[in-house]
C-alpha cells in the first residue's frame, strides 16, 4: 500500500477525491432533505387522518350518544392497523379503546398533543411507557358530557422509514467510498507507472540518447497525445542535430580544400621572387577565393535561418510569374554566354502564393543556375521555366536537357554540400539544391526532382493550393 500516498499527490487523485467529498456532501443533504420532506408528509397525512376520524367520532355521538360512539370505537380499535382509540371519564378512567395507559398530562387539555407522547398497548407490561417503546402523536377533545375522547397515531412507520433510509445511506457511503478506494488504487497505479515509464524515457534522452521516444499506450489518451507531441519534438531535434554534424562535416571537408590552397597561394607568392605583378596576380585569386568561401558561408546561414523558420521580411503576397520573369531575365545573359537557350514558359497564368519573394526568388535562381550550368556544352541545350496551377498545387518546374541525375541519387542531391561525381568538374558548394529544398519547406511545399522528356533534369517547386508561410 506504499503506492497509495504517492497516488494521492497526483492532480487526478486530489480532484477525485474533492469531486467524492462535494458528490457525499450533495448526497447527505439531498438524502436528509428528502428524509425529513417525507417525514413531513407522513405527518401531515397522519394529522388529516386523525383529523378525519375524530369529526367522524363527533358525528357518531351526535346521532346515537354514548352507547354508540362507544361501540364504534370498540369496534375500529379491533381491526388492523387501528389508529388509536381512547374514551375515559373526566377523572381518567379507561370506558373503551385499545390504549391502557398514556404517558402523565396528555389528557389534560384538549387539542393536539404538542409533542409525541408514550403509550402503552393491551397485553405489554408496565414498562412500556416508561422506556418510550411507543410513541404516537393525537387529538384530545371533550364532549358535552365532559367525557375524554382521544384519537391518535402510531409515529413507528415514520420513525422506521427514517431509519431505513439512514441505513441505506450508510450502506451507500461504505460501497462508494470502497469503490473510490479501488479506483484509485487501480487506475492510480496504472498512471504511476505510465509516469514512471516517460520518466525512464526521459532520463535516457537527457543522457544524450535522442534515438528514444516516449512510449505510447494507444489508448488515446492526455499521456498519449503528450507523447506523440513530444516524440514529434525529439524527432525533429533529432532531425536538426544530424544536420548540424552533417554541416559540421561538410564544412570541415569541403572547406579544407579551398583554405588550404589559399595558404599555398600566398606562400608560394612571398617564396619566389619580388614581383608587384605576381603578388598583385596572387591577391586578386585569393580574393576570388574568398569571396567564394563568403558565399558559401551564406548560403549555408541562408539554410539554417530557414529551417529554424526564420525570415527577414513578414510573409506577403508573391506573385509567382513576377517572380520567374525576374530570374529569367537575371540569367538571360549568362545563359546566353554560355550557348543555352533560356525560355519561361509561365505566360500569364495568374499564380499567388503567400510567402517571402526574395527567399522564392533565391531558390529559383540557385535551381537555374545549375540547369545552365550543367546544359552548357550539351547540343542545342535549352532550359525553360514553367509555372502551371490546378486545384491542389502551383508548379514552378524548371527543365533541362543536360545529363540529369540518376534516379538513386536524387534525393541525396539536396542534401548539403552533396556534390555527384558528375559534378565534381563544376564550381560550386553543393547547397543550391539544399537551399532550394529548405525554402519549399518553410513555405508549406516541396521541391520534386525528375528526369525531363527527352532526358535532363526536371526539377519542380510545388507549393499547396492555399498555403503559405
Amino acid at each position: 500500500m506504499a503506492a497509495v500516498p504517492a497516488i494521492m499527490k497526483t492532480t487526478a487523485a486530489r480532484l477525485s477525491a474533492l469531486y467524492l467529498v462535494l458528490f457525499s456532501l450533495c448526497a447527505v443533504l439531498l438524502v436528509f432533505y428528502m428524509t425529513g420532506l417525507s417525514v413531513r408528509m407522513l405527518t401531515v397525512q397522519t394529522r388529516e387522518t386523525i383529523t378525519e376520524e375524530a369529526q367522524g367520532l363527533a358525528a357518531a355521538y351526535q346521532r346515537g350518544g354514548l352507547p354508540y360512539l362507544v361501540r364504534m370505537v370498540e369496534r375500529r380499535s379491533r381491526q388492523p392497523s387501528a389508529n388509536l382509540y381512547l374514551i375515559t371519564d373526566p377523572n381518567g378512567r379507561v370506558l373503551a379503546g385499545n390504549v391502557e395507559s398514556l404517558a402523565p398530562g396528555v389528557l389534560d387539555e384538549a387539542g393536539w398533543t404538542t409533542r409525541p407522547f408514550a403509550y402503552q398497548r393491551y397485553g405489554e407490561g408496565p414498562g412500556a411507557v416508561a422506556d418510550g417503546r411507543h410513541t404516537a402523536m393525537a387529538h384530545v377533545f371533550r364532549l358535552p358530557n365532559r367525557m375524554i375522547v382521544l384519537v391518535g397515531r402510531d409515529l413507528g412507520e415514520p420513525e422506521r422509514f427514517r431509519s431505513v433510509v439512514r441505513r441505506a445511506l450508510v450502506v451507500a457511503f461504505g460501497m462508494m467510498g470502497l469503490g473510490a478506494l479501488l479506483i484509485w488504487y487501480v487506475v492510480g497505479r496504472r498512471a504511476l507507472r505510465r509516469i514512471d515509464r516517460v520518466s525512464e524515457a526521459s532520463r535516457r534522452i537527457m543522457g544524450g540518447d535522442l534515438s528514444g521516444r516516449l512510449p505510447v499506450s494507444g489508448a488515446g489518451d492526455e499521456f498519449d497525445r503528450l507523447s506523440a507531441s513530444l516524440n514529434a519534438m525529439l524527432a525533429r531535434i533529432a532531425e536538426l542535430n544530424d544536420g548540424l554534424r552533417q554541416v559540421s562535416d561538410s564544412i570541415a571537408h569541403d572547406l579544407k580544400t579551398p583554405l588550404t590552397r589559399l595558404r599555398n597561394r600566398a606562400e608560394a607568392a612571398l617564396a619566389g621572387q619580388p614581383d608587384p605583378a605576381e603578388y598583385r596576380a596572387a591577391l586578386e585569386r585569393t580574393i576570388a577565393e574568398s569571396d567564394q568561401l563568403i558565399r558559401t558561408f551564406n548560403a549555408i546561414l541562408m539554410i539554417s535561418r530557414v529551417e529554424a523558420g526564420h525570415s527577414a521580411e513578414a510573409a506577403e503576397p508573391v506573385d509567382l510569374a513576377a517572380v520567374v520573369a525576374d530570374v529569367v531575365e537575371l540569367y538571360e545573359p549568362l545563359a546566353e554566354q554560355q550557348g543555352v537557350a533560356l525560355v519561361a514558359e509561365a505566360g500569364a497564368v495568374p499564380a499567388t502564393v503567400e510567402g517571402n519573394r526574395e527567399l522564392i526568388g533565391q531558390a529559383l535562381s540557385n535551381i537555374v543556375d545549375n540547369a545552365i550550368k550543367y546544359s552548357a556544352g550539351t547540343p542545342a541545350a535549352r532550359v525553360a521555366v514553367g509555372l502551371a496551377q490546378d486545384r491542389t498545387a502551383t508548379r514552378i518546374t524548371v527543365t533541362d536537357n543536360g545529363p540529369g541525375i540518376p534516379e538513386e541519387d536524387r534525393a541525396r542531391a539536396t542534401e548539403r554540400f552533396v556534390r555527384l561525381e558528375a559534378s565534381r568538374s563544376q564550381p560550386g558548394s553543393g547547397l543550391g539544391l539544399s537551399l532550394a529544398k529548405a525554402v519549399m519547406k518553410f513555405h508549406g511545399g516541396r521541391l520534386e526532382l525528375a528526369a525531363a522528356e527527352g532526358g535532363g533534369l526536371a526539377v519542380a517547386m510545388v507549393f499547396s493550393s492555399g498555403e503559405g508561410r
